[in-house]
């Protein structure tokens, strides 16, 4: 589907319940940006009801181990035109 997008597209990624944090690590390797949260996923581990903070410091890990930055909150709101 990434190759069905227009060049220079900024384009993001969410998985549901278990399948949330591989997809965090795909879309980063694809080029993608992701998001993860309570919304779509109520647990850090089998049985362990995570917060928001948790999946958020879960993806980061991940998108640091795979040698990527995460954006700062100025620098996604710039990415998506957004204002403060």
């Amino acid at each position: 589907m990434k190759s069905l997008l227009p060049e220079n597209a900024v384009w993001a990624a969410f998985g549901i319940a278990r399948q949330q944090m591989p997809i965090v690590a795909q879309a980063t390797l694809l080029g993608g940006n992701v998001r993860v949260g309570l919304e779509d996923n109520l647990y850090l581990s089998r049985g362990v009801f995570a917060t928001n903070g948790q999946l958020v410091e879960r993806a980061k890990t991940i998108i640091e181990c795979l040698g990527y930055e995460v954006a700062t909150p100025d620098e996604a709101r710039e990415m998506l035109g957004l204002s403060k």
